[in-house]
């Protein structure tokens, strides 16, 4: 349960208040916007590096596969949430990627109590939504021109609709996908 991957993954977790704290407190806003990217950013590394390292090492675990996506969906959530807040995303956005990340989840662990959940297992569009809003996010947080010329907003507003459109994609996929096993029987025991 502790080594270097699911540590990575648990700082994930503990960045959450980080993030919260830097849109909470009286901190001049740019202090807030370049303090709220670097957290958002080692966060997305981690993201990487603790995957990669648990296969690398041989270190994965039920445990990591569980706590992995949840402190994912949980600092993109709250990212989203400042973000709606400060009038960086709409708020049709954030509850169509917050709302695909409960559906899909809820999905996943119904067709494992089936002996199904190879079928939504993660894909390419799954991996794509998850870069184009690992990329979006910062730059929204960052919301000012980097080195002075590439427009964080503007091309971080471009990224998190097309986020939004894969998020909608990928979960039409996933239950495109579930769909045979929930109506052979999956949807009975109710």
């Amino acid at each position: 349960m502790f080594n270097l991957p699911n540590l990575l993954t648990w700082s994930r977790l503990l960045a959450i208040p980080l993030l919260m704290a830097m849109y909470s407190l009286p901190i001049p806003i740019t202090t807030s916007n370049i303090a709220a990217t670097a957290i958002f950013a080692m966060a997305a590394i981690t993201d990487w590096f603790d995957g990669w390292l648990a296969r690398r090492l041989g270190l994965t675990s039920a445990f990591g596969a569980f706590l992995d996506p949840v402190a994912d969906k949980l600092i993109v959530c709250t990212a989203l949430v400042f973000l709606v807040e400060l009038q960086r995303v709409d708020s049709i956005i954030a509850v169509i990627i917050i709302g695909r990340e409960i559906t899909i989840s809820a999905l996943r662990e119904w067709m494992a109590t089936m002996g199904a959940r190879a079928s939504v297992a993660v894909n390419w569009l799954g991996k794509l939504k998850t870069v184009s809003q690992l990329i979006a996010i910062p730059m929204l947080l960052f919301n000012d021109r980097l080195f002075g010329v590439i427009d964080c907003h503007l091309f971080g507003t471009w990224l998190i609709v097309l986020a939004a459109v894969l998020t909608v994609w990928s979960m039409l996929y996933y239950l495109q996908r579930a769909w045979p096993i929930l109506r052979a029987g999956g949807g009975t025991k109710l």
